[in-house]
């Protein structure tokens, strides 16, 4: 099997799969009006005797239906691999974990349709994946997502629950909204969007009528439990075509534990980066473990600095007045976003995706420990209203992770007396600067992790009074003026 290291998550799929194996047969024939309303719209999207390759393929049921002239599928579950090749044979079979490039190159190119059945939800990094994906798709080549809606994940749950519907892991409970944002940031196109199976089940004739003549009306069909996506590859610009120099600054207070950490995780992902720690009146010696880890890594261009004032803003505008760098990127001390993925944050700027980058936390699962629920509610919802504020869609105002050109950075500091110095977290001293000079705002997601050393410094109540003050002051500023 080909493949890198599989993370934790990764295994519980491939396990769970390897058992269900024997058994898929018994889920399909349970469910079989659904797979076969699914399967027929499949068939209208994809014509027989295309070149097809299905990631996630699992006992090759799907590909059978499809009738291609060249199927190919791929799948980590050696299990569902010797399935597929008993129940749909003929067909080219690989085991081996999509996400790994190494494991695509060892599939010839390229093909007509490349489909993603139920399988999104198990991907460990979709952008990633999508990106990958571009090395076997032409112009004309179609990319099909056909997944669960995110808003019957409690009846899915409770059918799983109840024992009628076949056991899952976790999943990426990804709205429309969220696909098209990742399916942007990968260079593609959404040319078709499409929700169907009101009701997932015969009923005796009830649930086909219902499907087919009331599922599709305005306001009802995006309550259907299967939303389908079809995008196109667009002409890429990769980040070597636009090289630009980066900061990376690394505001920090009593975050000693994690210092080294922060320049030994981030990869190279720029020619020039400029790594700059900015910190807060420590009282765990953070200061004097930046200057160690300054001398202990001299190949690496590290700044220290000890801020002038209090809170993370002023942080962030002292690190931002002193860099040198094209890009100016925050990373949060505390390193729940991973920098492995600050990479990601430096593409979507130079291959002008989007010209102010955010961080989201809210689209993939999180760990458990990661964020407090009630801290979890409590950024939903404020993300819902800065998104009305803004007109910008928003999913994660309060993620620290922040990218940009310095030269709109200085836009921004330069027409801050619109505003005024009103923001002690510094986050949306940006985001509302941004949104003012109609800068174009992209997020990415990341994958939150749960801090490893220290304490939040984020009082829920103290802060949240502080938010909703933030959200009058951006009401008389953005909109009743």
């Amino acid at each position: 099997m080909n493949e890198v290291a599989l993370t934790k998550r990764q295994s519980a799929v491939r396990d769970l799969f390897n058992r269900l194996a024997p058994e898929r047969g018994r889920w399909l024939a349970r469910n079989q009006y659904f797979y076969d309303t699914d399967h027929a719209y499949m068939r209208f999207l994809i014509p027989a005797g295309s070149r097809v390759l299905e990631i996630g393929c699992g006992d090759g049921q799907l590909l059978k239906a499809l009738q291609p002239s060249r199927g190919v599928g791929i799948d980590f579950s050696p299990a569902m691999i010797d399935a597929a090749r008993v129940n749909a044979p003929g067909f080219e079979y690989h085991v081996g974990n999509a996400e790994d490039p190494a494991v695509l190159k060892t599939i010839a190119g390229p093909f007509d349709y490349i489909v993603l059945s139920d399988t999104i939800g198990l991907i460990e990094d979709v952008e990633a994946l999508f990106e990958a994906l571009h090395a076997l798709m032409t112009p004309e080549t179609r990319l099909i997502l056909a997944y669960y809606s995110h808003i019957w994940e409690p009846a899915l749950r409770l059918a799983e629950t109840l024992g009628l519907k076949m056991p899952q892991v976790q999943q990426n409970w990804l709205s429309t909204s969220d696909m098209q944002a990742l399916l942007s940031l990968s260079d593609y196109e959404v040319v078709r969007r499409e929700w169907r199976q009101l009701v997932p089940r015969h009923a005796f004739g009830i649930g086909a009528f219902l499907n087919r003549f009331v599922a599709t009306l305005p306001g009802i069909r995006k309550l259907c439990l299967r939303n389908y996506v079809v995008a196109r590859t667009l002409p890429r610009l990769k980040p070597a075509d636009n090289p630009a120099s980066a900061t990376v600054l690394v505001p920090c207070r009593n975050e000693r534990g994690n210092i080294e950490n922060a320049v030994k995780r981030l990869k190279p992902f720029a020619p020039d980066i400029e790594i700059m720690f900015v910190e807060g009146h420590s009282k765990d010696g953070t200061f004097e473990e930046c200057e160690r880890v300054k001398a202990a890594y001299p190949d690496r261009d590290i700044k220290v600095f000890r801020q002038p004032g209090k809170g993370k803003g002023d942080a962030v505008r002292k690190g931002f007045a002193e860099a040198r760098g094209d890009i100016l990127m925050i990373l949060d001390a505390d390193l729940t976003v991973p920098p492995e993925d600050m990479g990601k944050f430096y593409n979507a700027l130079v291959t002008r995706r989007g010209e102010f980058v955010n961080g989201t936390r809210m689209v993939y699962p999180m760990e458990d420990t990661a964020m407090r629920t009630l801290n979890n509610i409590a950024n939903r919802g404020f993300a819902k209203i800065f998104s009305y504020l803004l007109n910008a869609r928003f999913t994660d105002t309060l993620c620290g992770t922040k990218v940009l050109w310095k030269r709109d950075y200085e836009r921004i500091a330069a027409n801050r007396h619109y505003f005024g110095d009103f923001d002690p977290f510094g986050d949306f001293d940006l985001i509302f600067g941004a949104a003012k000079l109609n800068l174009r705002i992209v997020e990415v997601p990341i994958r939150y992790a749960g801090r490893e050393y220290g304490e939040t410094q984020i009082s829920r109540f103290t802060h949240g009074w502080l938010l909703l003050r933030m959200v009058v002051f951006a009401w008389r500023k953005l909109k009743a003026f």
